[in-house]
């Protein structure tokens, strides 16, 4: 197919998935069937389990930035639950994913991503951050973002 990603192939739709984003839908499935069968403490403890997991697989970098978050997450917004979210490092309140992590080397891209999802209710007027784009994690950053998910741990 000319003009898609190497590894793309279209849907019955036309649509156009790439390996890796085919891999992060079949992982989301297998979270959400997971998730259905634990009690609370059995799903934070197995989201914990599968979050760092997924920190130790990533690249040096990646992996140093993203223990630095869960580590934020944990004392900001302790009331969020560790979980994997399309196979990447997330934490959800009430079942919820209200913040989550991209490592770049996921769909390789040029940079890691710390989002949040609309559940976060970070409204600011019309016009608010939902993504940053990380090529590394400063002091001064991690204080942003610690901000930000205080604030939508609520």
């Amino acid at each position: 197919m000319a003009g898609t990603t190497k590894g793309a192939r279209k849907t019955a739709g036309g649509e156009t998935w790439t390996d890796q984003e085919r891999a992060a839908m079949r992982e989301a499935a297998r979270e959400r069937k997971r998730s259905t069968k634990l009690s609370p403490e059995e799903e934070r403890a197995a989201g914990k389990a599968e979050v760092q997991a997924k920190i130790a697989e990533m690249p040096g970098p990646e992996r140093d930035m993203a223990q630095r978050l869960h580590a934020m997450v944990a004392v900001t917004g302790p009331n969020l639950v560790p979980r994997t979210y399309y196979g990447m490092p997330a934490w959800a309140r009430d079942g919820k994913v209200i913040c989550f992590f991209q490592p770049a080397s996921k769909f390789k891209v040029r940079y890691s991503t710390f989002g949040f999802l609309p559940d976060a209710r970070l409204d600011d007027g019309t016009m608010w951050p939902a993504a940053f784009a990380l090529l590394g994690l400063s002091d001064a950053d991690e204080a942003t973002l610690a901000d930000l998910v205080r604030r939508a741990a609520g």
